[in-house]
């Protein structure tokens, strides 16, 4: 049977490539994405590999989520890409924090990826790999964080780590394995132009992560080179 991934926000940066290096492995790739209408890139890959399908998904939307799951419920999961998220306002320092821009990047960066494994679980649980992966940043790492600033994105990815780390533990009887990836810092729109490596080394080299998860290292925080950033 087909292995088959489900990634939220591929219409570009990471998500898009790992559409792109899934599909050219010969996976079945579910690509999700607020608008496919908008999509060029991504209407390219479908062009080029057959088993590429694209689905309309807002994530900060929890009846699209359901309604998704629903109508692939016939299709088994192996890894669900919880890819989709935002950085919010770029200048949340300390005096100048919005409410309303705080609690989106929570609702996109953490609430979003949750729902996603409630409604998705059946689709892995019944699958061949039975992988969870959401994508992180060491920014979420409060031993990492020796400059400070950064409250709202900051704040975000520590609590999808936490998520993602009990839903480790809470899974485990399903046979169902998480992992929690920091992508390294990459060439995107995010990103900047400065960063260090490119999106495709930064896909290629969370692939290989993903290819070492067992329950024993389920709920791991992943550096991009494999090591295990504190939390």
């Amino acid at each position: 049977m087909t292995e088959t991934i489900l990634i939220t926000g591929s219409n570009r940066g990471i998500g898009l490539e790992l559409v792109h290096q899934y599909a050219a492995q010969g996976w079945r790739v579910l690509a999700c994405c607020r608008q496919p209408d908008q999509a060029t890139a991504l209407d390219r890959l479908v062009e080029q590999f057959p088993d590429v399908s694209v689905y309309a998904l807002d994530v900060a939307q929890q009846d699209q989520i359901l309604k998704l799951a629903r109508d692939l419920q016939e299709h088994p999961i192996d890894i669900l890409f919880n890819n989709a998220g935002i950085y919010g306002p770029s200048d949340a320092v300390f005096g100048n924090t919005d409410e309303a821009k705080w609690l989106e990047c929570l609702r996109i960066n953490v609430i979003a990826p949750m729902k996603m494994m409630e409604a998705f679980l059946p689709h892995v649980a019944a699958s061949k790999h039975k992988l969870i992966a959401a994508m992180s940043s060491k920014m979420g790492s409060m031993a990492d964080n020796g400059s400070g600033g950064s409250y709202i994105y900051r704040s975000s990815k520590a609590a999808l780590n936490a998520v993602m780390k009990s839903a480790a533990i809470d899974l485990a009887p399903r046979g169902v394995k998480v992992a929690i990836l920091h992508p390294g810092w990459v060439k995107t729109d995010m990103g900047g132009p400065n960063a260090e490596i490119t999106v495709a080394e930064s896909v290629g080299r969370m692939r290989e992560i993903l290819g070492t998860v067992t329950p024993k290292n389920s709920g791991t925080f992943f550096d991009i080179d494999g090591s295990i950033i504190p939390w």
